[in-house]
């Protein structure tokens, strides 16, 4: 089971709102200027007590320096901001940010410290080491940090922290640490095209073939004339043959409902990432995003639901809005890990339309998850199973009995799914473009199969 990674450590956490409203920002004397007085004050008080000038006169630059450089002294403490790029952000693709010192004083900043910590999904160059700086007064400078998202999700550029001495370094500004800054990654679509036609149909209109007679441009047969026909369906081959008009009869089009169903009751293996290994989530997830893109460019409603303590759901819609609020909606799916939650009230059959493809995604590492989807399946919904369990994953070596603890583990899992088939449920493990064809074209044979009543 892999667990949520941890932030680096490279800044220091950023302070409480209300102190900050208490103290505000404060500058203190460095220890170069403790020195400095120490060492004034020394030579002053000797060449006093013995009766030395020229200790006096070498003390005498120390003091001149120190009043010189304190004789304008800042009043506030700088501005750090976070910016960063994420237009259309996807997995693998390049993060720009930026970390912005102003400095709105009437001096210059003679040395910024910057430091700052990132997601370890947004890897950005040198992000965890520090920055010397140097600001004007009244600019500003910014440092640019550029790198790669490697995961789906949200997450943060940030928090900054900077430290700043002015006065010839004879006092410094308390730490400035301003939040992070947050950054959408999309997770990228694997190919995915499914060519077999629907179940059902609910819509008025539709790319799919309905068993419905209506306008459409899928040809069902020829019939005789009948009063209210349009001429133009006028089948003038027949009726020259026959003597009789004759009208070609056709199915309507209908768009179609999917369901996409996302356990979410457990997480297993490791995700290494856009390039590396792939967890139960992040099939989840990208197997979501690629089936969505599919049916919502074919024009047909997707709606998405969380089989988990929450039960988050997405309503059925078309068009690219509806996509991009799937990809919204995916990137809080995170694995529900209380595994005594009570849900079963937030979940039930009458949250599935009847004439919905139900995808369920699913690892099948809970009995809660069989238990489902042979609920759905006899309640007549047409239910297609997503297998996202990792090929080849394999629990953490604790003892000399892991590894049989590990094929008996596999031996029951496999004993499910062969109870679910002979239930009437089709399982198919993920494998991109083509997945689900096998099973939709059995799916779509059964719906078209009369039911009995």
């Amino acid at each position: 089971m892999s667990e949520a990674p941890r932030l680096r450590l490279a800044a220091p956490p950023p302070a409480d709102e209300a102190d900050d409203a208490l103290t505000g920002p404060a500058w203190v004397p460095t220890r170069a200027l403790g020195r400095t007085v120490l060492l004034t004050g020394l030579l002053l008080v000797l060449g006093v007590a013995l009766g030395r000038i020229d200790l006096v006169l070498l003390g005498a630059p120390f003091a001149i320096g120190a009043a010189m450089a304190l004789r304008r002294m800042p009043r506030s403490a700088p501005e750090v901001t976070i910016s960063a790029d994420e237009e259309h952000l996807v997995e693998g693709g390049v993060v720009t940010a930026g970390v912005t010192v102003a400095n709105p004083d009437v001096i210059d900043y003679d040395l910024v410290v910057l430091r700052t910590r990132t997601s370890p999904w947004v890897k950005l160059e040198q992000a965890d080491r520090s920055f010397a700086i140097r600001v004007p007064s009244g600019d500003w400078t910014e440092v640019e940090l550029t790198g790669q998202a490697s995961r789906w999700g949200r997450h943060e550029v940030g928090p900054a922290a900077a430290r700043v001495a002015a006065c010839t370094g004879l006092l410094a500004c308390r730490p400035v640490v301003t939040p992070g800054r947050a950054v959408r990654v999309y997770p990228v679509t694997e190919p995915f095209a499914a060519v077999e036609s629907m179940p059902a149909a609910a819509g008025l209109v539709g790319p799919h073939r309905s068993r419905r007679p209506g306008e459409g441009g899928e040809l069902a047969g020829v019939r005789p004339f009948a009063p209210g026909d349009r001429l133009r369906r006028i089948d003038w081959r027949v009726s020259l043959r026959t003597r009789d008009l004759h009208v070609a009869s056709t199915l309507s089009d209908r768009d179609a409902e999917v369901l996409l169903l996302l356990d979410v009751l457990g997480e297993a293996g490791v995700s290494g990432g856009v390039n590396g290994s792939a967890s139960v989530l992040d099939t989840t997830v990208r197997a979501s995003a690629a089936i969505a893109e599919h049916y919502l460019k074919r024009g047909d409603r997707v709606s998405l639901l969380e089989y988990g303590a929450n039960a988050r759901r997405l309503r059925a819609a078309t068009g690219r809005r509806q996509y991009l609020t799937v990809l919204e909606w995916l990137l809080d799916v995170k694995a529900d890990n209380d595994a005594e939650a009570a849900f079963e009230h937030a979940f039930g059959t009458h949250h599935v339309s009847s004439d919905a493809l139900v995808v369920v995604l699913t690892p099948l590492v809970d009995p809660r998850s069989a238990d489902m989807l042979a609920r759905l399946t006899q309640s007549g919904r047409y239910t297609v199973a997503v297998d996202t369990l990792p090929d080849g994953l394999a629990p953490p070596q604790r003892s000399q009995w892991t590894p049989l603890a590990g094929r008996l583990w596999r031996i029951e899992r496999e004993n499910v799914l062969g109870r679910l088939r002979e239930h009437g449920v089709p399982v198919v493990a993920w494998a991109g473009a083509g997945s689900l064809d096998l099973v939709l074209r059995d799916v779509a044979r059964m719906a078209s199969a009369p039911r009995g009543h």
